[in-house]
Formats: C-alpha cells, structure tokens, sequence
C-alpha cells in the first residue's frame, strides 16, 4: 500500500458552496478534497441529492465550529406539488396516490400551509437519514422494512406563499418560502399540508438559501470556493476567525490572555452568557470561550498552526 500523501498547507476556513443538483453532500465534501488535496473536511447540515443550495464546509481546524454552524435557522425556497403524494415526500419518490386537485383555491391552499407554521410535531419522512436502533430510516425502507419515526419538535417562523400553477388540471404547484429552525423537513410539510387537504402533496423544488448568518449570496461553485480559499480570500471562502466572528459574539484577548488559553488555563469572566469567539491581538481565533464562574473556560480551541 502506497503511504497517504500529507495534506495540502492550506489555510482552515469555511467554504459557502452552493450544491448543484444530483449531488449528495458526501459527494461535494469528496470534491472539496480533491480540489483541495486535504482529508480534514466536513459539512454542516445536510441537504438531499434533489436540492440545491447553501452547504457549508469546514475544513482543517474550522471542522470544529461545524457543529455550532449546523444548528442555525434555514431559509428554503420550495414548490410543493399538490395531488400527488410519493413514497419519498419529493419528486424522485415512486407516486404512491394521485387525487385531484382540481377543486382547490388559493384560500384553500394558504390555510393549510398556515396549519404548518409555529411550533410543530413534525414527524419526518421514512426516507430520511434519520437513525433507528443504529441503521438509517432510509436503508431500512429500501431493505422492505415498515419504518415509523417518532414526531420531532420544530419550528416554521415563516411560511409564505408567493405563487400558485396548474401545470396540468388535477395538480397545483405552490411556490413558497420557509424559515425554520434546523431539523425541520420541508417534505414533511408537503406531505402533511397535502394530506390535510385530501389531496397528497410532494416537494418537487428544494433550495437552501440561507443558514443561520450564511446566504446564498455568499457561495459559489466547490471549485471556485476552494481556490478563493488557496488564494486567501475571494468568493466562497470564510476564514477561520471571520467566519466565527459571524457565528458568535467576539471577546477580544490581551496577549497575556491569549497566551494563557493556548496553554488551556482559564482567564477573567465577562460576566457574559454563551460562548464567545476568542480573537488575539494579532485577529487570530485562538478559543471559543464560555464564562464559569469568575473565570472563562476553553471550550474549543484552536492552536495556532
């Protein structure tokens, strides 16, 4: 066996990449690698092969806000199909039952997506990555199996609607947007408005456009995103004490302080909640911090390299 190549001297930092279509995640995380010639890349928050959109990855020591960047509100951009419910909840689901929906109005329509905002137990698809006793939802389903997902807690802030279609007489497309906290499924809301309805609904459009202080606006192709990484800046690319300024408030450190928490030893409470991004005199990330007590405790460091 040939030994692994060393990665790439390569600055950590977060790539805003927008996924095209077709693609899961795992597939452009695989890309980032080979345009970057670096293994320490992860993604947060997953996003179908069908949807488009906003997918963050962290690579080299920026992984570790990965788990604080992922639980952010989203923003999607959909169309929910009404007449039609599939085994998947979107478009590249088998149909499972076709009911006119020819008799529905917009009045119709918007009461049912408004049944879907606020606090929600939502139950997820059964096609989803959702783990049950170890094995993916999903993996259960394609080996045969009958699968039911106990309901999660999520929160719809915002559901509107901006356009209604006929692309055939018995279905009606809606064209919304949603905001909501992370975890919620938008298929699931297809799914549970068209059932409401009496009709069956699907997803046939995803689009993740924001997460949390991250747009759409910001990312660009995996390729271009990580060359405006090599370069230092540019498109696509946030590094690493940029990108947690964004996610966090920012405690600026005297010398002193920095030196102390690179040695992992606590310094002077703010008397601030949460964590904080820890910033030297130099602009560079050296902590996350949290208050305990009269002191400040490290709770992810980042050692320079």
């Amino acid at each position: 066996m040939s030994p692994r190549r060393p990665d790439a001297d390569v600055p950590p930092g977060l790539l805003l990449v927008d996924k095209p279509g077709g693609m899961t995640s795992h597939d452009v995380v695989a890309r980032a690698r080979r345009a970057l010639s670096v293994r320490k890349i992860g993604h947060a928050g997953t996003l179908d092969p069908m949807a488009t959109g906003l997918l963050v990855l962290g690579v080299g020591t920026a992984t570790r806000l990965l788990g604080y960047v992922g639980g952010h509100d989203k923003t999607y951009e959909a169309t929910i199909r009404l007449g039609q419910a599939t085994v998947t909840d979107d478009r590249e689901g088998e149909v499972l039952s076709s009911t006119s929906a020819a008799h529905l109005g917009d009045d119709d329509v918007r009461a049912a997506l408004a049944a879907q905002t606020g606090p929600l137990q939502q139950v997820p698809s059964a096609v989803s990555a959702v783990k049950v006793d170890g094995r993916r939802s999903y993996d259960r389903v394609r080996a045969g199996e009958a699968v039911e997902l106990a309901p999660r807690s999520v929160t719809v802030h915002r559901l509107e609607v901006h356009r209604t279609a006929r692309p055939e007489d018995d279905v009606l497309d809606v064209d919304v947007t949603v905001d909501c906290t992370a975890g919620t499924y938008i298929r699931a809301i297809a799914r549970d408005a068209g059932a409401a309805l009496s009709v069956g609904g699907h997803l046939t459009v995803l689009r993740r456009t924001a997460s949390g202080p991250f747009a759409i606006a910001q990312a660009g192709t995996v390729e271009d995103a990580a060359a405006s990484l090599v370069a230092g800046g540019g498109p696509g690319f946030l590094g690493l004490t940029e990108a947690a300024r964004l996610v966090f408030p920012e405690r600026p450190l005297t010398a002193e302080e920095a030196r102390a928490l690179g040695y992992g030893q606590r310094i002077p409470a703010t008397g601030a909640a949460g964590l904080h991004a820890a910033v030297d005199p130099d602009g560079r990330l050296s902590a996350l911090v949290e208050d305990a007590g009269r002191t400040a405790r490290v709770v992810v460091g980042f050692p320079p390299a």
